[in-house]
């Protein structure tokens, strides 16, 4: 009498379990699954904080931020519709400390702010730096400055002493313990330090070419915030109107989210990787084992269970197994997802809220739809095992699944894979050059097994060799699985050796030991002079210096342009800004011209940078006006420049060949490598008080400090990477375990001895692992060179000996592998290996 299928699942689970025939596919859907919600968790919990904090991260309801003073209608505007408002201006500036106090200097991040600031959100200070911080609605009173506590450290510098900005001396009087809307610690290196607006006229920090950020910050009942909202985004698109954006609770601030987006997306395709790994895992081991109990599906079909109940029964089995799995994989995530909230969270400066529940239940849809898409199909074949195979072992034997089957599964597969890298770009690289390698490694493997069986003459070579040649060549779709199957999995170890130590190597390789590592600005004309002599006299020999003024690109050939013309983003941020222009008579040095010709005095030219060129769909004998500070300058391009933004040189986007432009307001910048001389900087600061001198050694050490907790959190998740490319070694070796066995038990009958048989396996292992290793270290450099030009934009340094270590890393991998998945082939008796092949 027939069992139901629900019963004889649960009986032929727990018969499975324990024997160990279901270990590898709980490892893979495991795997896979942590590692895709340990990413979804930490990005839940980011995003719930940053919606959370939005108001108080945009220091109101809506910001209208420009690069000059707020036009007035928006001020009127929001006036008219009775909203509070309060306007801060943000620059980077030089703060020292007087003769006295030792005129120390340092970059600081400079904030003017005026009574009602801040509209959103509280700011803390206290009197000391190791006092608790307290609210305060006041902002700093004229001839004040509040400051962070690290600047007091830097400057040897204590509450009440004097700070020097410009030409202006404010006392310290409070330190500042949280600034709502500060946003994101990636983009505030410098101390803060927070004055009245009244108090910066007297600076006289604001120069004709200073980069001063102006926010209109706006708060009020949400119908109104909605209304001026909309009203001020209308306007911002009006050509007439430039350098305007608006930033509301919806938009947020962009450049807040940069590096935490890059992060996630980073780790996003980390976790694909891992999860396709585990998807070629999971077919392996299914693979082997519906092929393990083909034999027993046989007696069931004898016994008269129905082809209805054993297919249900193995559902129900994986159904089991998948959801035990994929609940297991949702504990690891959300245990391994506070390792990115230790590595990533201080990166945001706001506490992270609880995650959601949609990282579990994508995470129990991942696991499940993985085991069903790719270890199902073959399962369900048991179902159809004739009762005849019982007393004929070479009827029943599986077939490729059924296409039909297979793509569905797997087209369901690769749309969560998309859906979870949150960016459909990423997403169907990731799967679709996954897919495109799996058909490379397999086609190629053809080919090497081909070829293998002309190059080896079984007269000459010797015995272990010849044999391992016929194992191969015998059973070639088998190798070719195997080899395909063990490139895939070292494709992602490969990979990840390369992303670590070529292209983040190279990166930090792009900055040369002597470039500059100080830049000046808003040097003003009757300063030059004296200041390069100072740094002459300083021991700077090799000095960038170049005139610079501001302006606003607004038509091409003599057609207007604006952001609407683009749908780049890039080009709608450049075209809606201003650029920072030069002139020079000779060529920069550091420059290298693509195209055209740089003619030194050759009136009504410009010089642009090959980059600006390509993203706003510029050529040469183009014409470009700029507005310069309310006076058009129209001029053609005679030549393109490719420039190497990180070479820490002084570069500009657009340059005039001339050796002077008269009536244009500028300011001097220069770029050197510092001397080591003691007090270079508060000396050079000290008889320049207006000029800005950022230590880009700090800065970048800074910078660094970011990266490499970005790369320490890839890392530690490239690890899942890890254990799923060594179970796909495993489930990849132990594929024709049974096979092997027998091959080698009737060698052992007709006199074969071990130590030959040790030499074969051996070499077939070492043979097919020096090829899958080669196979996917050509891959991973191609890909290294692909992500080094056109993601990092620098040149590819891969040694060309990656591709031989590769090869013998394969080896050495598949032969641990083969020796933990096949050490008991060969010590198990010749008579039950035969009584098996039997049964």
């Amino acid at each position: 009498m027939s069992s139901p299928a629900w019963s004889l699942g649960w009986r032929t689970l727990w018969r499975d379990l324990r024997a160990g025939e279901l270990r590898l596919l709980i490892v893979a859907v495991t795997l896979a699954v942590a590692a895709l919600t340990a990413v979804g968790f930490f990005a839940d919990r980011l995003k719930g904080g940053l919606a959370r904090d939005a108001r108080q991260l945009l220091g109101g309801d809506a910001v209208v931020v420009s690069d000059g003073p707020t036009p007035a209608a928006f001020i009127e505007r929001a006036r008219t519709l009775g909203l509070q408002s309060a306007t801060t201006m943000v620059f980077p500036s030089m703060a020292r400390a007087t003769d006295a106090q030792g005129g120390g200097s340092r970059l600081v991040a400079l904030k003017a702010v005026a009574p009602g600031y801040p509209l959103r959100g509280n700011l803390q200070t206290s009197e000391q730096p190791d006092a608790p911080g307290r609210v305060t609605r006041d902002v700093p009173g004229s001839g004040e400055a509040w400051v962070d506590a690290p600047l007091l450290e830097a400057l040897a510098l204590k509450v009440g002493d004097q700070l020097l900005l410009g030409d202006a001396s404010l006392r310290i009087v409070r330190i500042i313990k949280l600034e709502p809307d500060r946003g994101s610690g990636f983009l505030s290196f410098a101390p803060r330090v927070l004055i009245n607006a009244a108090d910066l006229p007297a600076s006289g920090l604001v120069q004709p070419a200073s980069r001063i950020g102006w926010r209109f910050a706006v708060a009020g009942n949400d119908r109104a915030v909605g209304q001026f909202s909309d009203w001020a985004q209308a306007e911002a698109n009006k050509p007439a109107v430039r350098g305007v954006r608006i930033e509301s609770l919806e938009g947020g601030r962009p450049e807040m989210r940069q590096t935490l987006d890059r992060a996630e997306k980073f780790l996003n395709l980390v976790a694909l990787l891992a999860a396709l790994l585990s998807a070629v895992a999971v077919a392996l081991a299914a693979r082997g084992f519906a092929g393990r109990h083909l034999d027993d599906c046989a007696m069931l079909r004898v016994l008269g269970q129905s082809q209805r109940t054993i297919a249900l029964s193995y559902a129900f089995e994986f159904a089991l197994i998948g959801l035990f799995a994929s609940l297991l994989g949702v504990l690891c995530g959300y245990a391994v997802h506070f390792v990115f909230v230790a590595l990533l969270g201080g990166l945001v400066e706001t506490a992270l809220p609880a995650p959601g529940i949609w990282p579990v239940m994508f995470g129990l849809g991942m696991g499940l739809t993985l085991l069903f898409a790719f270890g199902l199909p073959p399962v369900l074949q048991l179902a159809q095992v004739p009762p005849l195979r019982v007393i004929r072992r070479d009827i029943g034997n599986l077939k490729p699944t059924s296409l039909l089957v297979l793509g569905i599964g797997v087209a369901g597969f690769a749309a969560l894979l998309v859906a979870a890298s949150s960016d459909l770009k990423l997403g169907l690289i990731a799967v679709g050059g996954f897919a495109a390698a799996v058909l490379v490694f397999a086609g190629l493997s053809w080919v090497a097994v081909k070829l293998l069986r002309r190059a080896v003459n079984e007269a000459t070579a010797p015995r272990w060799l010849v044999l391992a040649t016929r194992q191969i060549g015998a059973r070639p779709a088998y190798t070719v699985v195997q080899t395909s199957a063990l490139a895939v999995g070292l494709l992602a170890l490969v990979l990840l050796v390369l992303l670590r130590t070529d292209l983040i190597a190279s990166w930090r390789a792009a900055t040369p030991p002597d470039a500059p590592n100080r830049f000046v600005i808003n040097v003003m004309p009757d300063q030059s002079e004296a200041f390069v002599a100072q740094l002459r006299s300083a021991g700077v020999r090799s000095l960038d210096w170049y005139p610079m003024f501001r302006g606003r690109l607004v038509a091409v050939n003599g057609r207007a342009v604006s952001p609407d013309d683009f749908v780049e983003d890039r080009a709608r941020r450049l075209v809606d800004r201003e650029f920072n222009l030069s002139y020079a008579a000779e060529q920069p040095p550091h420059n290298t011209v693509v195209a055209g010709r740089w003619q030194p005095e050759e009136a009504g030219a410009v010089s642009v940078e090959d980059g600006l060129a390509t993203t706003l769909g510029l050529k040469l004998g183009d014409t470009l006006r700029f507005d310069v500070a309310g006076t058009p300058s129209e001029a053609k391009i005679t030549s393109i420049r490719k420039v190497d933004w990180s070479s820490m040189r002084a570069n500009f986007f657009v340059m005039y060949p001339v050796r002077a432009l008269p009536d244009v307001p500028v300011t001097f910048m220069g770029s050197f490598k510092a001397p080591e001389q003691k007090g270079f900087d508060n000396a050079l600061v000290r008889n320049f008080p207006n000029v800005t001198n950022v230590d880009m050694t700090a800065t970048i050490t800074q910078v660094q400090g970011v990266l490499d907790k970005v790369i320490r959190a890839v890392e530690f998740l490239f690890g899942f990477t890890l254990a799923a490319g060594l179970v796909v070694l495993f489930a990849a070796v132990s594929a024709t375990r049974e096979e092997r066995a027998r091959e080698f038990a009737i060698m052992r009958a007709v006199g074969a001895r071990s130590s030959l048989l040790r030499q074969v396996q051996r070499a077939e292992l070492i043979g097919v692992g020096m090829l899958a290793g080669f196979l996917a270290s050509m891959v991973a450099s191609a890909v290294g060179w692909a992500l080094a030009k056109y993601a990092f934009d620098f040149a590819w340094t891969a040694s060309p000996l990656v591709p031989l270590v590769g090869a013998l890393a394969g080896a050495v991998l598949a032969l641990a592998a083969g020796w933990w998945s096949l050490r008991e082939v060969l010590s198990r008796p010749v008579v039950e290996t035969l009584r098996r092949a039997a049964e």
